[in-house]
């Protein structure tokens, strides 16, 4: 598949809206610091995931002997997995690969782009032992020495690189994806992850390898895949008081992305529906009334006959009272992908989230 042909409907991992506040000098300062991965995972056990401001989740992972350790967003949304590397130009202050310090790399040297919705990152492709949650196997993937694509979401934001854990059909460059590679390895129990986000700073989530977490209330219902490239789903639409404000047929689930993404024109109609006015940073982003929020009705998602209910608490990002955000933006994404909608972070805060590669189907349920 030609890098052209990449994951674009990544949208939201470009700025944020907390940093473009910061940016422009409304935001408060005094965030709530972020839990750490302190180091004392353990073979199969889960992957601990912090919560940067509701925008960005991300978690450990290692390149190289011995271990060079990084911070990823493990992304539901894309297919490959990439690290800033130790040539790279523009990387700030992040962490750098630098492979003449592993004694299990092998070169590669092929040049590698993937594209995201705000931009492309570049680089090229090397082979190291990559480890997760305790569990190592050698892989492919790509050294970036350019990230101009991502603005400045990566110089202001807490994660490293990308690790794409979506199917194989939409890699670039036909390079498998590194679960992949762990169940080719025969190194999970089941062919399956699953995700919990926490919805506060404070908090920490999980990334479960090979195995279900415990982290929902009751039974998890499962929906078949209507294809297998993102985890993509049948849709049945996005209902306000009732009224279906949007209806794709067809959605994916993306812990790439922070938002629920939906054509603009129903982005507007759903702000309407809540009382909510165009953000002056992007017009397909809004506000609402903070003293309002409690007021606001659920935004029901409708999945296979299943009613999954958002309230307002989740899906409003409140940036400690300076302003909140409406958790739905508008994008129009051309057939033959499109139209869709991108479930983010906003609905899997909410459903714990089951990715069954074996059974080629997602499993919900209520999230602790």
């Amino acid at each position: 598949m030609a890098a052209s042909a990449a994951p674009t409907v990544t949208l939201n991992k470009g700025e944020t809206l907390a940093q473009q506040l910061r940016r422009w000098g409304y935001a408060k300062t005094n965030w709530v610091k972020r839990r750490e991965y302190d180091g004392t995972l353990k073979a199969g056990a889960s992957v601990p995931i912090n919560d940067f401001e509701n925008a960005q989740y991300y978690g450990p992972i290692s390149a190289g002997t011995p271990p060079q350790d990084f911070q990823v967003i493990y992304d539901s949304g894309s297919s490959n997995l990439w690290l800033p590397s130790s040539e790279c130009k523009n990387c700030g202050s992040h962490p750098l690969y630098d492979h003449t310090k592993s004694s299990t790399y092998k070169a590669n040297g092929t040049k590698f782009e993937i594209l995201y919705g705000s931009g492309p990152v570049s680089g090229f492709l090397s082979q190291d032992v990559i480890t997760v949650g305790g569990q190592s196997v050698t892989s492919e993937f790509a050294e970036i020495t350019d990230v101009t694509g991502l603005g400045p979401a990566y110089s202001l934001g807490k994660f490293d690189g990308i690790c794409g854990c979506a199917w194989d059909t939409i890699a670039v460059d036909d390079i498998p994806p590194i679960f992949n590679d762990f169940i080719d390895a025969g190194m999970w129990d089941k062919p399956l992850f699953s995700v919990y986000l926490p919805s506060d700073d404070s908090q920490q989530g999980a990334l479960t390898l090979g195995d279900i977490g415990t982290d929902y209330t009751g039974s998890i219902s499962y929906v078949p895949l209507s294809s297998e490239t993102y985890w993509e789903i049948q849709f049945d639409g996005l209902d306000i008081n009732g009224q279906t404000t949007s209806n794709t047929g067809k959605a994916i689930i993306d812990t790439g992305t922070s938002l629920l993404a939906v054509p603009v024109a129903d982005a507007k109609a759903i702000a309407k529906a809540l009382g909510a006015t165009p953000f002056f940073l992007n017009p397909n982003e809004f506000t609402v009334d903070c003293s309002k929020v409690s007021s606001l009705p659920d935004i029901d998602v409708k999945i296979g006959g299943t009613t999954y209910s958002i309230p307002p608490s989740k899906y409003i990002i409140n940036d400690e009272g300076v302003v909140c955000l409406l958790g739905v933006t508008g994008i129009d994404i051309p057939a033959p992908a499109g139209p869709l909608t991108i479930l983010g972070d906003v609905f899997i805060r909410e459903y714990f989230t089951v990715f069954d590669y074996g059974n080629k189907q997602v499993g919900l349920a209520k999230a602790k």
